[in-house]
């Protein structure tokens, strides 16, 4: 299995964004934000994805030097659309912008529609957090991407539809809380397909609605679907995911999902960025999150449980590892990264 520093491996990214047609600064905010998935430990929304958005850039479907447009804004809401541009521009341009409003009203919300894939949510909410600002954000997949079925469905109905809360103030970083509502990502199958490997069990459903480790089914037709997340209450997990499709296509002006669902581009967002001093106060908050997180890290333990995981934990500690020992990528998937730099004429590592 191939291992990359993260600069080999970003240079590597945004030499073959570049070369796939998307502009160079947007190449580079492209590249390092799906470096920064991987080196989190979200292979599947890192470097992986790159084959997909330059076919998608070669089809047309997706319009590499768009920005962000504003079809109607207030003081504290923005309403957005992409064009069709790349996920992380669109989505970073937005929370700029949001951040910029939040400061001076101490809430700000927007919405995106037509945007490529933003990619993982946690990076927007430890870049606001850093800016000591919480945040919430959620997408849904434009009414395409349809990978869960409502408890007891035979068909999928809805996309994996994540939801991120960040929070600044705690000892090590912020707290960011970010998932799918499913029981996995769907990203994650597709790294296990291209990989050749079975997934774990409780992921997937083929389409007769039993258990399956196989993540060909998800892609079959008919397809299978991925469990909604909350084992025995699943329905909370498919309720939370439904609420959501709504925050995003509906309030957005975009899609939710519908029969005949388009091949899957990119997201509806739904966001909220709140700045603290405009409440209790920053110094309050930080106190607060602070006596929260060594109470509950102070939980007496289970025998043979070393800590106490929060919010944010796996990915520090991912990428401490990952600085370490560098970031490994699969043989397949990277068979497919460099199956595409040769047919780009881009040199690989």
């Amino acid at each position: 299995m191939p291992v990359f520093s993260e600069t080999r491996l970003r240079d590597f990214a945004r030499s073959l964004l570049e070369a796939g047609g998307v502009p160079a600064e947007k190449a580079t905010i492209v590249a390092s934000s799906l470096v920064l998935a991987n080196f989190c430990g979200y292979d599947s929304h890192g470097v992986m994805r790159i084959p997909f958005y330059v076919a998608n850039i070669e089809s047309g479907r997706l319009q590499p030097d768009a920005d962000l447009r504003i079809e109607r804004e207030t003081g504290a809401v923005v309403v957005g659309d992409g064009g069709w541009g790349m996920g992380q521009v669109i989505c970073r341009q937005m929370m700029e912008r949001l951040v910029q409003k939040a400061s001076v009203l101490g809430v700000a919300s927007g919405t995106l529609r037509r945007t490529g894939r933003i990619g993982r949510l946690g990076e927007y909410a430890e870049w606001a957090a850093e800016r000591r600002f919480a945040s919430i954000l959620c997408c849904n997949n434009h009414g395409a991407a349809q990978r869960v079925a409502p408890l007891g469905g035979k068909r999928p109905r809805l996309g994996t539809n994540p939801i991120c809360i960040g929070m600044p103030g705690g000892a090590d970083g912020p707290f960011v809380l970010d998932f799918s509502t499913s029981a996995t990502a769907e990203g994650k199958v597709r790294v296990k397909k291209i990989a050749g490997e079975p997934v774990p069990p409780g992921w997937l459903l083929d389409a007769e609605g039993r258990p399956t480790t196989d993540p060909n089914t998800l892609y079959a037709d008919p397809p299978g679907s991925i469990l909604p997340m909350g084992g025995a209450q699943a329905y909370k997990g498919f309720g939370l995911a439904f609420m959501i499709e709504m925050l995003c296509g509906g309030l957005s002006g975009g899609d939710t999902a519908r029969p005949n669902p388009p091949k899957p581009v990119g997201n509806c967002v739904f966001l909220v960025v709140i700045d603290p001093k405009h409440f209790a106060g920053m110094e309050h908050l930080e106190r607060e999150v602070r006596h929260l997180e060594a109470y509950v890290r102070g939980v007496p333990r289970i025998d043979g449980v070393e800590e106490i995981l929060l919010p944010g934990d796996p990915e520090r500690r991912s990428v401490g590892q990952r600085q370490r020992d560098g970031i490994p990528i699969d043989e397949r998937n990277w068979s497919a990264l460099t199956e595409l730099a040769e047919r780009l004429g881009v040199p690989t590592p």
